[in-house]
């Protein structure tokens, strides 16, 4: 029995309306129909919430693998991440398409916020994501997105808000994966880190380079700003040849102001 068949037969056998069921887990009752015309699939995260109205367990629910479904939703986040950068409206629609598949997927929103340009849409849909998510990772992602987006709009108050949120936190897991691991697992947990420590570094510097000018420092500006060019042969990555770039005619124009 597939998914939307189960979950209206167990619908009917407890007189229960789809729009009873959609209030009831907190979604439209056009989602409960979608999954009952086999048009969608019900998130993953709103798995133990329909087992648990049913009374049920979950793999009475649904006969197929939740492991099957996270991966599925994996391949479309790593589809439509190819071409975040490079196309960013064919990876929106990469992202829409697997929405129509697994309605209100946290992952794939999350993903979503990432093409999203317009801030008054990215405000909606943070707001509500960061609301509904049971993933910390996703919640702190979307409040990133949704003061970024305030900014945007001038609402600095509202960013300050949004950011204070987000817990400040002097660990990682791949810091604590490199302490407390051994071989292989330790290496690629600290490499990991290396790289993204390295890149916050930078991009601090540049910041801190900002403040000074803003404060009509230029001197300091370009002091700041050589030294974070300088680090970058230190390490070698080609991935920082960007920065190397930047740097470079930032350097420029603050000497030329």
């Amino acid at each position: 029995m597939n998914i939307g068949n189960k979950i209206k037969a167990l619908r009917k056998s407890r007189g229960i309306t789809q729009e009873q069921l959609a209030e009831a887990i907190g979604i439209s009752f056009q989602a409960v129909s979608k999954w009952e015309n086999n048009i969608a699939l019900p998130d993953i995260t709103l798995v133990p919430l329909i087992a648990n109205y049913f009374g049920v367990t979950m793999d009475e629910l649904f006969d197929f693998s939740l492991a099957e479904m996270e991966n599925e939703v994996k391949k479309i986040v790593d589809d439509a991440y190819k071409y975040r950068e490079i196309d960013p409206e064919k990876s929106r629609g990469i992202l829409e398409e697997g929405l129509r598949k697994y309605p209100e997927n946290d992952i794939l929103l999350n993903n979503l916020l990432y093409v999203i340009i317009d801030p008054d849409e990215t405000i909606e849909m943070a707001s509500k994501l960061a609301e509904k998510t049971r993933f910390d990772e996703v919640k702190y992602d979307a409040l990133r997105f949704l003061a970024y987006a305030y900014k945007k709009k001038g609402d600095l108050k509202s960013a300050e808000s949004a950011i204070e949120q987000i817990p400040e936190i002097y660990f990682t897991k791949l810091t604590e994966m490199a302490y407390l691991l051994e071989g292989e697992p330790k290496f690629r947990a600290a490499e990991k880190q290396k790289w993204i420590s390295f890149e916050n570094l930078l991009q601090m510097m540049w910041k801190i380079a900002e403040c000074y000018e803003d404060k009509g420092e230029t001197e300091r500006a370009i002091e700041e700003t050589e030294k974070a060019l300088s680090l970058i042969p230190i390490l070698g990555h080609p991935n920082f040849e960007i920065y190397t770039d930047y740097f470079t005619e930032q350097i420029e124009r603050l000497k030329n102001k």
